[in-house]
């Protein structure tokens, strides 16, 4: 909830256009205040953290609450919140639901690794899915496979990020970044398992002058942590952890590529387009990226970075090297970054969210 720019930008959207938005999340043990927004925001402290039980109270927690809320429209944040919404909204009379899913939801590693609990997650998505009325989601390819499935229309709205306009920028002394070296960062919340980024660690053993930042967090970081320690790179690998949005793009900013390195290894994956990338382009940050079809569409169609042509160490530092080498290229996907960004815009994408929530219904 707090670093999840797209529920945030959306929320936005709907707050300049007239909307009272209510954001309703959950209140764990760690999380940080919020205060920056212009929306109000409920979260709900659950007794469970994780698993099913998690899912089972926060829902009907979800269900009580909008019970008893006055509303026009709501909005559904991916499968997990989907029933809760889905069964209010049916016993208030069937005001308008709509459904931003943010990604192949049954799809994903920690689901296919378990059939029994993606099996109940599928039945919830088969249940509901085809009976709401207005659905979104972050690329075409991800549309296209819900519109075969569900035999609907599926509206696209990108993960893009607004224009960066950053009212001053750290410098890298101020971030504690060396002046002298080359600077590479992989960023993100979802730093997980098959996303590359064990492969990027050992390929800093092949990479001379430069430093590897990893400013997010996920379940892999810990075993991040220890193969540096292992490989002794600290002095080439360096941990950020999770920091603000505008804290981190200071990060991107001074950075000389930017990593995605997401795998094939499920259709997830597999048809991804990580808003990172955008992120990336509005900092003139060029990209370092794995051959996925949505990724490859964006930087080759602007010129904005390289694709690796697999995942082995030595494939992804060749790669790094031949750019951060070569200066005259470098400096021109830089400067590509920079007209890519002018189109590549949260601005130019919620056009499409004013179709959905500004049009009568």
């Amino acid at each position: 909830m707090y670093t999840d720019q797209r529920v945030h930008k959306v929320c936005s959207f709907l707050h300049e256009n007239g909307y009272n938005v209510l954001l309703v999340g959950r209140l764990l043990k760690n999380s940080k205040p919020i205060n920056d927004r212009k929306y109000e925001i409920k979260r709900f402290k659950i007794v469970f953290t994780q698993g099913a039980l998690f899912y089972a109270f926060f829902n009907l927690r979800l269900f009580i609450f909008l019970l008893f809320q006055k509303y026009d429209v709501l909005l559904s944040n991916d499968l997990d919140t989907l029933l809760g919404n889905y069964c209010a909204n049916q016993l208030k009379g069937k005001r308008r639901l709509v459904y931003d899913t943010h990604e192949l939801f049954t799809e994903v590693p920690e689901l296919t690794s378990r059939p029994r609990v993606r099996k109940v997650w599928l039945k919830i998505e088969e249940w509901i899915f085809p009976k709401v009325k207005t659905v979104y989601t972050v690329n075409k390819s991800i549309a296209s496979i819900y519109e075969k499935k569900y035999n609907k229309e599926v509206k696209v709205v990108r993960n893009v990020s607004p224009l960066w306009k950053p009212k001053a920028i750290k410098t890298k002394k101020e971030l504690g970044l060396p002046e002298n070296q080359n600077i590479i960062i992989l960023q993100g919340a979802g730093i997980n398992v098959d996303r590359g980024a064990e492969e990027a660690v050992m390929a800093m053993k092949d990479i001379e002058n430069t430093l590897f930042l990893i400013v997010g967090s996920g379940d892999v970081i810990p075993d991040l942590k220890k193969q540096v320690l292992q490989e002794k790179l600290s002095a080439k690998v360096r941990f950020i952890g999770r920091v603000p949005y505008d804290e981190m793009m200071n990060y991107t900013y001074h950075a000389d590529l930017g990593l995605s390195l997401d795998k094939d290894t499920n259709s997830n994956y597999k048809y991804s387009l990580p808003n990172k990338i955008f992120d990336y382009l509005h900092t003139t940050t060029p990209i370092i990226s794995s051959n996925l079809i949505e990724l490859k569409r964006v930087i080759e169609r602007h010129n904005v970075g390289r694709i690796i042509k697999s995942h082995e160490p030595s494939v992804i530092a060749k790669t790094i090297n031949e750019v951060l080498d070569n200066k005259i290229l470098l400096n021109e996907l830089k400067e590509n970054c920079k007209k890519a960004a002018n189109l590549e815009n949260w601005e130019h994408e919620s056009s499409v969210l004013a179709e959905i929530y500004l049009q009568d219904n």
